[in-house]
């Protein structure tokens, strides 16, 4: 999933991280789309599976260790679920084009403490039908709430105060459809 540089590289990531946080807010009043099946087994060697969410909030982050951007949003996502997990909120990584002792070692020097699966075709499958395209960079993170629909798709890297807020409204839309 590399891509070659070039000079107007950063221009482009920033407009396409500019035009998808539009296009998060404006799926947030879209019609529910249910958020898609999956299951696995973590890099821990527990079985993972999306049942086990029914009624939580969370964010699916496709990722990779070799990532800068994906390295500079994860110490953020780590802070995110220490405040939200005791609301019913988590993130599921899926690492991407990676080896497993890289991940585990990762994951050990970065403390994440949500579950992380190694991706399969089965599960780029499963999200790749959300976004126009499909799957085609990372950080690439698919925000599903508490009523079990996609309410975003989020491409590029996001601050701690960016999941906060996106989390709070994840959480609110359970109570929001009741």
């Amino acid at each position: 999933m590399k891509r070659l540089a070039s000079p107007f590289a950063p221009f482009v990531a920033a407009l396409m991280v500019f035009s998808l946080s539009l296009a998060f807010s404006a799926q947030a009043d879209a019609r529910p789309t249910p958020a898609p099946s999956f299951s696995g087994v973590t890099v821990d060697g527990k079985p993972f599976s999306s049942a086990s969410l029914k009624g939580k909030a969370y964010i699916v982050n496709f990722f990779a260790t070799w990532c800068p951007p994906c390295r500079s949003e994860i110490p953020d996502m780590v802070q995110v679920q220490k405040t939200w997990a005791s609301r019913g909120f988590t993130f599921v990584g899926i690492a991407v084009n990676e080896q497993l002792p890289n991940v585990k070692n990762y994951m050990k020097t970065q403390g994440i403490i949500y579950p992380v699966m190694m991706a399969t075709p089965e599960l780029i499958r499963a999200f790749n039908g959300y976004i126009d395209g499909g799957i085609t960079g990372i950080p690439t993170s698919f925000v599903i709430d508490a009523s079990g629909n996609v309410s975003g798709v989020i491409v590029g890297p996001r601050s701690k105060a960016d999941f906060d807020r996106i989390v709070k409204m994840a959480l609110g839309a359970k109570a929001a459809t009741k």
